[in-house]
């Protein structure tokens, strides 16, 4: 078993879980006024990116480095490409989650329930799918890094708020059954430790310590197009761009300062 595995797949049912906060949030709010959102998934994309471009790709080539000295940055380029492909694959053969229809005012809604809450069930499975490769990256960095691990759980769980809003909505203006809408939100979000448990499977038994490395570059790789294609069009729509910006920059600046005041307690 890979270390700290328990704590990793303990991080992602955390993250995963998020989506019925977000859920419960329909209940009180319409989702068209929640423009604190807007920066809270601009704080989430800015800390997944940064994450990324930093250390997750750092720890990718150091692990490959002791298995293909003279070729890590070309072997950590090939991981970074696999998991942007597997994350275009996912959108190209699922509907986008983010619909028109769920921005609609409420009294609007009312009138096509039978079409808002299929829109609500197309969601919670486009968002399952997509939070499966979620809990996969999740539960890989935290395995090796508890710390790194923890910032990419949290990163995750606030965009996971939105996503329950996205799922939970439709189906309780739809239905007005709060317990049921809860209920889908339970269910997208848990394919995130599912994803982690394929993942403790795939390392205890399948993959070679070389593939770690490999497989760290393609988190990378699937956190950073969520983050351009999902996370960043998501937060737009709650807010205006400058909203969005404040929030990329406030997630990068807070995770740079996290990291630089860990590695000096480090020292």
């Amino acid at each position: 078993m890979p270390a700290n595995y328990k704590i990793a797949l303990l991080m992602t049912l955390f993250a995963g879980l998020a989506t019925v906060v977000g859920g419960c949030f329909t209940f009180f709010i319409k989702r068209t006024n929640i423009r604190a959102l807007s920066i809270g998934l601009g704080f989430s994309a800015g800390v997944m990116i940064y994450l990324s471009f930093t250390d997750i790709l750092q720890t990718s080539n150091e692990l490959l480095l002791k298995f293909f000295p003279n070729n890590s940055h070309w072997m950590v380029f090939a991981g970074f490409a696999l998991g942007v492909t597997v994350a275009v694959l996912i959108d190209y053969f699922m509907p986008d989650h983010i619909e028109e229809d769920l921005f609609s005012p409420q009294e609007q809604c009312t009138h096509n329930h039978h079409r808002i809450k299929r829109a609500g069930l197309l969601t919670a499975v486009a968002i399952s799918v997509h939070n499966f490769p979620e809990g996969m990256a999740t539960f890989f960095v935290t395995t090796q890094n508890i710390t790194l691990g923890f910032s990419v759980a949290m990163a995750i769980a606030i965009h996971n708020i939105p996503e329950g809003i996205a799922v939970a909505l439709p189906i309780y203006h739809a239905t007005g059954k709060k317990r049921l809408a809860i209920w889908y939100t339970f269910l997208s979000g848990i394919s995130e430790p599912i994803g982690a448990l394929i993942a403790l499977f795939a390392l205890h038994y399948f993959l070679p310590q070389a593939a770690i490395g490999f497989m760290f570059a393609a988190v990378a790789g699937i956190m950073v197009y969520i983050s351009f294609d999902t996370i960043l069009p998501l937060s737009r729509e709650y807010g205006d761009g400058h909203y969005s910006v404040f929030g990329i920059m406030a997630g990068v600046f807070f995770i740079w300062v996290s990291l630089l005041l860990m590695n000096q307690g480090a020292h």
